[in-house]
């Protein structure tokens, strides 16, 4: 593996064409959707990691929102008002497969969760959102993020689970409390 690697926003000229995290919904997002979202139709952005000029992972984010009945913390949802409140959506995150085990999506998760702070900073972000992949929750749970409430009744196998973690959390494991 390279000895530096860079996140950076995707450029319209980056070859995804090689990228393969054996996932085939997301190799198909990375490939042909990626870069309509970012570039047309300004949905989302997505950040690449960069090692010997080559893409090894990326993670597509959004801003969105979250009802406050839906905040897994009772001690958090008394804090917020009733209305929807910003969060930072982490919609995809996928690692080449020639360099899972390296570090490469901790440290493209590393930078969301310093975007969500920027944000909170900017125009305002609760925490951060993700779509849990059932072979991912283990991952998302390991570093503190919740289900969302409400609904984990009713979801089929093989459903991402909705979870969530708080922007007080993030910024005290980033330092930046």
């Amino acid at each position: 593996m390279a000895k530096t690697i860079e996140i950076r926003p995707l450029e319209r000229d980056d070859d995804r064409s090689q990228f393969s995290c054996g996932e085939g919904d997301l190799d198909r997002f990375f490939e042909h959707y990626a870069g309509q979202n970012q570039f047309r139709l300004h949905l989302a952005v997505t950040y690449v990691s960069v090692a010997d000029g080559h893409i090894v992972g990326f993670a597509t984010v959004a801003a969105a929102a979250i009802e406050r009945a839906s905040v897994p913390s009772a001690r958090l949802r008394k804090r917020l008002p009733a209305y929807p409140l910003p969060v930072l959506r982490l919609a995809r995150l996928g690692v080449d497969q020639r360099a899972q085990g390296a570090g490469i999506g901790k440290g493209l998760l590393r930078h969301v969760l310093r975007l969500a702070v920027e944000q909170r900073d900017r125009i305002g972000c609760v925490g951060v959102v993700t779509d849990a992949k059932p072979d991912a929750v283990d991952f998302y749970s390991a570093l503190g993020f919740q289900p969302i409430d409400g609904v984990l009744q009713g979801l089929s196998h093989g459903e991402p689970l909705p979870m969530f973690l708080a922007i007080d959390t993030i910024a005290t494991a980033l330092g930046e409390a």
